[in-house]
């Protein structure tokens, strides 16, 4: 098994969380609630990054930042019709979930 991290995200509907995710090109893996009634927990993957969605209480802070780097900003970019700014180690833009969680996503400049 390789060893990696996997951030957790609180999203109040999973669902919904996962459609904004596939904007992205991520796809939903998993979910699991303990029962059908209960929170959702949720693992989307785009190719070898997931991120965990959660609907459980205490599970992840709101206004969390994860930077994902990607191999082609642009596409996203488009995707989300927002501006993409230079900086010295990549090509990056910033967007929101409409949970309030950032992510900063780049193409490296080298």
């Amino acid at each position: 098994m390789d060893e990696e991290v996997i951030p957790i995200l609180h999203v109040e509907d999973a669902a919904a969380a996962v459609e904004w995710y596939e904007r992205l090109g991520f796809a939903a893996q998993w979910e699991h609630r303990f029962a059908p009634e209960l929170p959702a927990f949720v693992e989307i993957a785009r190719g070898g990054v997931r991120l965990f969605l959660s609907e459980h209480t205490g599970d992840a802070r709101p206004d969390t930042l994860i930077y994902l780097r990607v191999r082609d900003v642009d596409t996203i970019a488009s995707e989300f019709g927002v501006r993409i700014e230079e900086a010295p180690w990549a090509r990056e833009i910033e967007l929101c979930d409409p949970d309030g969680n950032r992510l900063r996503i780049g193409t490296t400049t080298e």
